[in-house]
C-alpha cells in the first residue's frame, strides 16, 4: 500500500440508530450569519460573501493549518510540467452573466477603452465603452486579480491576488505586479512577487515612471511584500515607503494629491480557527514629504485599536471622505474632512448607509468622488450608496445593478459617464452614477460551483454561480438565472430535460418539471440538523426518480423528490467548532452504485462510509482525512470506488485521490504526479479512463490513476470545481471558478 492510506475502520451501525435522526425544522441562523432561513416556498436569499468564504477556506485547508505561502502558484508550476493530451477546450458561456470585478481603469490614449480585473478570471479589455470584453491576460498565468491602472503614457499595470478576504473564492493569492506597454498583448513581471494581494496601483499624473502600489499582503501568512511601495523607474526597482504596525498589516489604498500622499493600512489575517479583519495597524495615513515620513490621521477618525476594521478613502483636494467598518464587519461610521485630513466630522447617522455594509464591511472599503462635484460621492456596499451633499443624506440603489460593489471609474472624455464593477460584472451610467445603469452584454468570467448537462440535449447546461444564482442555457436569451442566491447543486434528469433541480446555499433545494420556469421547494421535507454550504443531491444511476440528499444524515426519495426518508444516522463526527457557522459536520458527496443497494458517502470532516443494504447497516471505511470532495463508484462494479480530497498542503504526504477495488476495505494512493492542489471532482469514462477536476485544471489517467496527464489545451489556469461526462456524445463539461463553462470532446 502507498503512503497516505485511508485509515481503515470497521465500525458498523445498525438501522436502529436511525431513530436518533429525527426530522428537524429549518434552523434559525445565528445573528450576523448570512445563512438564510428555511423557506416554506420560493425564497430568494440576501447574497453576501461571509459564508462562502468560510466554506471554501475550510475546504481548501487541513484542520489546524493555514494555506501555505505561494501554494497555488507552486501547484500551477507543477501542473505545467506535466505532458498534455487531448483536444482543445471550448468556452461555452455564460457571456451575459458576468462575475466579480475588483478593479477598473480607463485607457488614456484610446477613447471608450476600459480594462476590468475579474477576481479569479484575469484581465479584460473593452473597446466599445464596456459593451463587450475580451481577455488581455495570459491564460497560463494566475487569473487572480487585485488591481489595474494605466499611466498617462498608456502603460498598463496589473497587480495580482484578490485583496477582498471573502466571497466564494478563498482569496487566491497572486504572483506580484505586471506591466504592459502594448495594451495587454505582452506582459513583463516587475516585482513584488511576495505581495500576496495587491489592492491599488497609482501612477503619478506628473511622472508616468513614478508608481505607487498598495500591497495588502498574504491573508494567511505574515510578512512578505506588504505596505506602500514606490518605484521611480517604471517598476524596475521598488522601495517600501510605508510599513505596517505588524506582520499582518498591509495597504489597501494609495492616493497621490499634489505634494501629499494618502494611504490606508489594514491589519487583517485568517487562520483556520479565527477571522481577524481589523487591528491596531488599521488606519488612514498622510505624508507631506513624498513618503519620507507618515502621520496616522486622527482628529475625529477612529483611534487606533483592535476593533478598527477596513477603511475606504477618497480624496479631492482638501476634501476627504472615509468609511470605517468594525473589525467584526459592521459599519462604524462615515467621515468627512475639509482640511486635507487634519480634522474629521462624522456625518449624520443613516440607516441605509449602516445597512449597506451588512455584517461584512471588509468586503467593500471603497469611496468614489465625482471629479466635477466633491459633494457628490458614491460608496461601495451591498447596494451602491450615493450622497449629493457630502454625506448629509443618502440614497441606496440595489435594483438597477447587481449587488456588492467594488470598483468605479469616471470617464474624463465624457462628462457624467461612470463605469461600475461589482459581483455581477461591469455596468455603465451616463448619469453620473445616479441611475441609468446598463450592464455589459459580453463578459465571460463567471465563477461557477457546479455544472449539469443532459445526454438528451447537448445545448442544455446549467450550474450554480457565486452570487449569481443557478443559471441555465435555455428559457431565455443566453444564460439566465432561474434560482437566486449563491447557486449550488444543479441537476438535469437524464431521461427528462424538463425535470431539473437547483439549490442555493445550505441545502435550500427546489425541483421543477418545466425546465425551471416554476420551482417547488422540497428541502423542508428532508431530515437534517446541519446542511453544508454546498449540499449534495444526486440521482440514482438506475432510476432518476430515486434521489439522495445529504445533510448530516443521508436522505432518500423514491418519487422524484416529493417525499424523503432518512436512511442513516449522523455520519459525521458532529458539529464543527465554529460557533457562528454551525453548518459543518455534514455529508459532502454521495455515490449510489448501480446494484440498487450500495451507497457510499463522504463528509467534510474526512469520513467515508458505505451501506450495502440501502441504509440498514453502515460501515465506516475511513476517518481523519481531509475534506472529502467526491466519492465515485464504478457504474459497473459496486466494489470499485474512488475518493478525492481538498486541501493545500505544505510537505504533507496525504493523498488527494484514493482508489479501492474491494469496496473500501483496502485503499491505494492514486495521487501520483498530480500537482499539490485540491482535487474537486472525479468521473469514470469508458474504458476505465479517469478524469479529475482540480484547482489547477483537468487531468486524466488511462492507467487507473498514479500517472496523470494534463487534459486539453485552451483552458486558462483557473480552478475547476465540477466536471460532467456525457459518454454518448463523448464530451466533458467543466465548471470553472472564474471563466464559466468549458467543453471538450473526448476520445
Amino acid at each position: 500500500m502507498g503512503r497516505g492510506l485511508l485509515s481503515l475502520v470497521l465500525a458498523t451501525v445498525t438501522g436502529a440508530a436511525l431513530l436518533a435522526a429525527p426530522a428537524a425544522a429549518a434552523p434559525t441562523p445565528p445573528s450576523g450569519s448570512s445563512a438564510p432561513p428555511g423557506p416554506t416556498d420560493v425564497y430568494r436569499p440576501v447574497r453576501g460573501p461571509s459564508a462562502p468564504a468560510e466554506y471554501r477556506y475550510l475546504q481548501k485547508t487541513l484542520p489546524g493549518e493555514s494555506i501555505p505561502r505561494h501554494a497555488h502558484d507552486l501547484a500551477a508550476a507543477q501542473a505545467r510540467e506535466l505532458p498534455t493530451v487531448g483536444g482543445r477546450w471550448k468556452s461555452v458561456g455564460p457571456t451575459n452573466i458576468g462575475g466579480r470585478i475588483v478593479s477598473l481603469a480607463l485607457d488614456p490614449k484610446r477613447a471608450d477603452t476600459l480594462y476590468a480585473a475579474a477576481a479569479s478570471g484575469g484581465l479584460w479589455r473593452s473597446t466599445d465603452a464596456g459593451e463587450t470584453f475580451h481577455s488581455v491576460w495570459p491564460d497560463s498565468w494566475t487569473q487572480a486579480m487585485g488591481a489595474v491602472a494605466t499611466a498617462p503614457d498608456g502603460t498598463l499595470y496589473v497587480g495580482t491576488g484578490e485583496p477582498n478576504p471573502g466571497g466564494g473564492s478563498i482569496t487566491y493569492e497572486g504572483t506580484g505586479l505586471y506591466r504592459s506597454r502594448d495594451g495587454g498583448r505582452t506582459w513583463t513581471p516587475i516585482g513584488l512577487r511576495d505581495s500576496g494581494a495587491i489592492s491599488a496601483i497609482t501612477v503619478d499624473p506628473a511622472n508616468p515612471r513614478r508608481i505607487y502600489v498598495a500591497a495588502a499582503g498574504s491573508l494567511y501568512n505574515g510578512g512578505g511584500d506588504r505596505g506602500v511601495y514606490r518605484s521611480e523607474d517604471g517598476g524596475s526597482t521598488w522601495e517600501r515607503i510605508l510599513a505596517g504596525a505588524n506582520e499582518f498589516t498591509g495597504a489597501t489604498e494609495i492616493v497621490v494629491d499634489g505634494d501629499r500622499l494618502y494611504a490606508v493600512l489594514w491589519d487583517h489575517r485568517r487562520t483556520p480557527e479565527l477571522r481577524t479583519y481589523g487591528g491596531v495597524g488599521s488606519g488612514v495615513f498622510r505624508s507631506t514629504d513624498d513618503g519620507a515620513t507618515w502621520q496616522r490621521l486622527g482628529g475625529g477618525l477612529p483611534a487606533a485599536g483592535p476593533d478598527v476594521g477596513r477603511i475606504g478613502l477618497a480624496v479631492a483636494g482638501e476634501r476627504l471622505y472615509a468609511i470605517a467598518n468594525k473589525a467584526s464587519g459592521p459599519f462604524e461610521g462615515f467621515y468627512a474632512s475639509s482640511d486635507s485630513g487634519d480634522s474629521w466630522t462624522r456625518t449624520p447617522a443613516d440607516d441605509d448607509l449602516t445597512g449597506s455594509q451588512s455584517s461584512f464591511g471588509w468586503w467593500f472599503g471603497k469611496v468614489w468622488i465625482d471629479p466635477r462635484d466633491s459633494k457628490h460621492v458614491h460608496v461601495a456596499g451591498v447596494p451602491l450608496m450615493t450622497t449629493k451633499d457630502g454625506g448629509g443624506t443618502w440614497t441606496a440603489d440595489d435594483t438597477s445593478m447587481h449587488v456588492d460593489q467594488h470598483a468605479m471609474v469616471w470617464d474624463p472624455r465624457r462628462p457624467g459617464r461612470v463605469y461600475l464593477g461589482n459581483d455581477g460584472g461591469v455596468y455603465r451610467s451616463d448619469s453620473g452614477g445616479d441611475g441609468g445603469w446598463v450592464k455589459s452584454r459580453h463578459q465571460p468570467y463567471t465563477q461557477l460551483y457546479s455544472a449539469a448537462i443532459s445526454p438528451q440535449d447537448v445545448t442544455r447546461i446549467s450550474g450554480g454561480a457565486q452570487d449569481n444564482g443557478s443559471l441555465r442555457s435555455w428559457g431565455g436569451e443566453g444564460f439566465n438565472e432561474y434560482l437566486g442566491g449563491d447557486g449550488e447543486e444543479n441537476l438535469i434528469n437524464p431521461t427528462d430535460v424538463n425535470n431539473v433541480f437547483a439549490c442555493y446555499q445550505y441545502g435550500n433545494c427546489f425541483s421543477s418539471t418545466d425546465g425551471g420556469d416554476t420551482l417547488t421547494y422540497f428541502a423542508d421535507r428532508t431530515t437534517y440538523k446541519r446542511r453544508n454550504w454546498f449540499t449534495p443531491v444526486v440521482f440514482d444511476p438506475r432510476d432518476p426518480k430515486i434521489l439522495y440528499y445529504g445533510s448530516e444524515v443521508l436522505n432518500r426519495s423514491t418519487d422524484g423528490g416529493a417525499t424523503w426518508q432518512p436512511i442513516s444516522p449522523d455520519l459525521s463526527g458532529g458539529p464543527g467548532p465554529d460557533p457562528i457557522y454551525t453548518n459543518y459536520g455534514t455529508i459532502t458527496s454521495i455515490a449510489p452504485a448501480g446494484d440498487g443497494r450500495t451507497v457510499y458517502v463522504g463528509t467534510d470532516d474526512g469520513r467515508v462510509w458505505v451501506t450495502r443494504d440501502l441504509g440498514t447497516t453502515w460501515t465506516k471505511l475511513a476517518e481523519g482525512l481531509p475534506w472529502v470532495t467526491r466519492v465515485v463508484v464504478d457504474p459497473k462494479d459496486p466494489k470499485r470506488v474512488w475518493t478525492t480530497h481538498s486541501g493545500y498542503r505544505s510537505g504533507s504526504p496525504l493523498a488527494h485521490v484514493h482508489g479501492s477495488t474491494d469496496g473500501g476495505r483496502h485503499w491505494r494512493n492514486l495521487s501520483g504526479n498530480l500537482p499539490a492542489a485540491p482535487v474537486n471532482d472525479l468521473v469514470v469514462a469508458r474504458g476505465g479512463i479517469l478524469y479529475i477536476g482540480t484547482d489547477q485544471g483537468v487531468f486524466t489517467s488511462v492507467t487507473g490513476g498514479g500517472r496523470w496527464l494534463r487534459l486539453g489545451r485552451g483552458m486558462p489556469q483557473v480552478p475547476v470545481d465540477d466536471i460532467e461526462y456525457d459518454a454518448g456524445h463523448s464530451r466533458l463539461v467543466a465548471a470553472t471558478f472564474g471563466r464559466g463553462f468549458y467543453e471538450l470532446t473526448t476520445a
